[in-house]
């Protein structure tokens, strides 16, 4: 087969000279070949070297995003490091003001919540981003539940603070009224008997009609006309204090009246027995009568 000829006639125009030539079939196989090659070897390395110009171009873009996430993460290993920070000075501040108001303290490994322990093995095998980005994350989940702590325990705080401020609101503290000391807390000479008796409150004088005040919030327990003392108003402010005001000329609120510290609730008077106008003022915690002037922390 490959020792036959295969003939080819050449036709020119109509003035030229028809020719014919003969060319083995083994030749135009071996030619054929050879172009086949030589098609198959230029399109393999056309492939290959526009695959090595896309691939170089995948790289380059994927290094360029590597660097880009880095310079975000480190970023963001910038932002934590303030918020952890931010997070101490908190911290700094709750214990303060469970310092100031004698609150319980939290011990610091309560504050770690159990967070830590090694690092896996298999972070060394990852690259520098996967790495920063692994600590990133471990970072912000520990400051998430750090942070959900200390507000946790901050509400604790102003719970107990509600609570220090409302039993300070009910706790008497300022001057019923205006005036001058007339009679002190303790044991005295009746002025009427002239026995040495307890003075189970203190006397403030002053012109009638001078405004008496509540020296704390509170409730009126009751009002009535008591012989010796006259007109007399008891306030209840819970918490087991009691105040009694004795020898007013009017009284201006009702049993069951809610008062708020400051709010006028009677008028000073001479009723009862008196010598002349004044306020009997007395102070009472859990059934036992106290010296008022230990609950009075402002200037007259």
């Amino acid at each position: 087969m490959l020792k036959k000829k295969l003939t080819f006639l050449l036709i020119p125009d109509s003035d030229g000279v028809s020719r014919q030539f003969s060319v083995r079939v083994a030749l135009v196989a071996a030619v054929c070949v050879v172009v086949l090659s030589m098609a198959t070897a230029t399109f393999f390395f056309s492939a290959k070297y526009f695959s090595d110009r896309v691939s170089q171009q995948e790289l380059t873009r994927l290094a360029t995003e590597n660097e880009v996430l880095a310079q975000k993460y480190e970023l963001l290993r910038w932002n934590v490091a303030e918020l952890e920070d931010r997070y101490r000075i908190m911290i700094e501040k709750e214990v303060t003001i469970r310092t100031a108001f004698d609150l319980p303290e939290i011990s610091s490994e309560e504050r770690q919540l159990g967070i830590g322990g090694p690092i896996p093995e298999a972070i060394s095998d990852l690259s520098t981003v996967e790495r920063i980005a692994y600590e990133s994350e471990s970072e912000v989940d520990r400051l998430l539940k750090m942070s959900q702590f200390e507000l946790e325990k901050y509400s604790e705080v102003e719970n107990q603070l509600n609570n220090i401020k409302d039993r300070l609101d009910h706790t008497p503290s300022i001057w019923p009224t205006q005036g001058w000391m007339a009679s002190a807390y303790g044991m005295r000479e009746d002025p009427f008997t002239g026995y040495r008796t307890m003075h189970r409150g203190i006397d403030i004088a002053n012109h009638r009609g001078t405004p008496i005040v509540a020296p704390a919030n509170g409730r009126v327990k009751s009002t009535s006309n008591n012989g010796n003392m006259g007109k007399v108003l008891v306030i209840d402010h819970g918490y087991g204090f009691q105040t009694r005001y004795g020898h007013l000329d009017e009284i201006k609120v009702k049993r069951g009246q809610q008062v708020t510290r400051g709010d006028v609730v009677a008028l000073m008077g001479a009723s009862g027995r008196s010598t002349g106008p004044h306020l009997h003022y007395e102070v009472i915690r859990n059934g036992k009568f106290y010296n008022p002037m230990k609950y009075i922390l402002n200037e007259m």
